[in-house]
């Protein structure tokens, strides 16, 4: 019997987008929302997390936004672009990360709300002080980032299961 290996869940939210006259999935980011995209990726950056796999949802404002975030990253994960994370519910996304190969190690899903924050309140069964009050307080603005850790696998990711370590927001 192998002992469980610990892994990083990154729930990340799309940056501040623009309001045009296209359907939602073809919305664009805002200029804040480009600015607040690359801070998001240097923040991410300095967790000194190494991202192996990414899931972006097929928006335009989530694709702009991992564009912008990735940049500032010391090395490119590898990313999938995944139909399913648009408008996903918690449940939903679960079942796309138990579907995660297991030589990823950590995990980016880039997202929407409500389900990114949705999916960040149900997984952390437990929380560290700091980042739990921070994600209480200022909620799940767009630009935001949870990092979640478990040991397992990852077909084992289920409610409660992880820890919630870290957690940021844009300043307003």
């Amino acid at each position: 019997m192998s002992v469980a290996e610990s892994r990083r869940i990154v729930l990340f939210r799309h940056a501040k987008a623009d309001w045009p006259q296209v359907n939602d999935h073809e919305r664009p980011l805002a200029e804040r929302g480009r600015l607040e995209a690359a801070e998001a990726g240097r923040r991410l950056a300095d967790t000194g997390i190494p991202i192996d796999l990414a899931l972006c949802s097929t928006a335009t404002r989530t694709r702009e936004t991992w564009k912008l975030a990735v940049q500032e990253l010391p090395h490119r994960p590898k990313t999938v672009y995944e139909e399913r994370i648009y408008e996903a519910a918690p449940g939903e996304l679960i079942a796309l990360l138990n579907e995660t190969p297991d030589d990823a190690h950590s995990v980016l899903v880039i997202g929407h709300n409500p389900g990114i924050q949705g999916l960040a309140e149900i997984l952390a069964g437990s929380a560290e002080a700091e980042p739990r009050e921070r994600m209480g307080q200022r909620g799940f603005p767009a630009a935001a980032f949870a990092v979640l850790s478990f040991d397992g696998e990852w077909k084992g990711v289920e409610p409660g299961a992880a820890t919630l370590v870290d957690y940021w927001a844009p300043s307003d």
